[in-house]
């Protein structure tokens, strides 16, 4: 399946409901995140990726202007098969192109493992967002 995943970039003004749907699927009702947390004025301004599998989304990621990775979301069906991997590795090759020197982001404690995998290193104390567990990670990319 790995090789049958399309990743591009989205646009927020006309992909808004294919991006909203994964990150509400996964963040406001599988980790019950507060649907006020989850949307900000950061989705107009950020650049968005969307992954598909034989023409339905399954997967969404956000990068900022700040080199900030966020909003990473893979549908339940389709994760440990390869998404995550190929998703994140279209962001990286898109920061290097926007000319980021290092991106960051906040991982979820149970994924550290998969970004470590990805040749990010964690810093500093774990924090809680949403309730969540998180740890900041970075990258250099240059």
């Amino acid at each position: 399946m790995k090789h049958s995943i399309e990743i591009c970039i989205a646009n927020w003004d006309t992909d808004k409901d294919s991006l909203s749907k994964i990150r509400r699927r996964v963040f406001i009702e599988e980790q019950n995140v507060p649907e006020d947390m989850e949307w900000d004025e950061h989705d107009n301004s950020s650049t968005h990726f969307l992954a598909t599998h034989k023409d339905k989304v399954i997967a969404c990621a956000r990068l900022k202007t700040d080199g900030q990775i966020g909003r990473m979301a893979v549908l339940a069906e389709y994760r440990n098969k390869g998404t995550g991997s190929k998703l994140l590795q279209f962001i990286l090759l898109t920061a290097e192109q926007q000319k980021l020197k290092k991106i960051y982001l906040h991982a979820q404690v149970s994924a550290i493992p998969f970004y470590k995998k990805h040749g990010f290193t964690t810093c500093g104390h774990v924090f809680y967002e949403a309730n969540i567990p998180h740890q900041e990670m970075s990258k250099k990319i240059c």
